[in-house]
């Protein structure tokens, strides 16, 4: 039996999923609106500090590059604005929700190591899904996951 299943795991990729893409949307967009509220009140801060012009020296100068955040419902991109201190100074803003080179989500950064070892290489479904999806993740036997993989022409096996 020389069967390559490795070759069948992109069309796990090209799932149609309009509940996944509507959480992807709502993720990104709640992202953006609390990094705003924290700029707005970090910018409210600074608000009476002004040049010898009366021009306020803290103010927003664009956004930073757009990058993805791996999080539980999957790739969401987000954009964090820039603060520019006409003064000179080194006043900087810094999101405490997505700090900067954040690239992954706590709980699944935590959860990966978790992953491989309980569930990829005991077959311990429950517990490792549980680390991702939280208490509440229940019929992730297994033989679920077995059926699911078949569902994208792929095989599990667990010992």
């Amino acid at each position: 039996m020389n069967q390559d299943n490795a070759k069948e795991w992109h069309k796990a990729s090209t799932i149609n999923d309009p509940l996944t893409d509507l959480l992807k949307t709502g993720a990104r967009a709640l992202i953006q609106q609390a990094v705003e509220a924290e700029l707005h009140a970090f910018l409210g801060e600074y608000a009476k500090v002004t040049d010898l012009q009366g021009c306020q020296t803290v103010v927003r100068n664009g956004y930073l590059p757009e990058r993805q955040i791996v999080t539980g419902v999957g790739n969401v991109t987000v954009k964090i604005s820039k603060v520019r201190d006409r003064s000179g100074g080194e006043i900087k803003f810094h999101s405490s929700l997505v700090p900067p080179y954040v690239r992954k989500a706590k709980r699944v950064e935590a959860a990966l190591p978790w992953l491989y070892l309980r569930g990829i290489s005991t077959g311990d479904m429950q517990s490792a899904s549980s680390v991702l999806l939280g208490d509440e993740a229940k019929g992730l036997s297994p033989a679920v996951v077995s059926r699911l993989y078949a569902l994208v022409g792929m095989k599990a096996q667990y010992p």
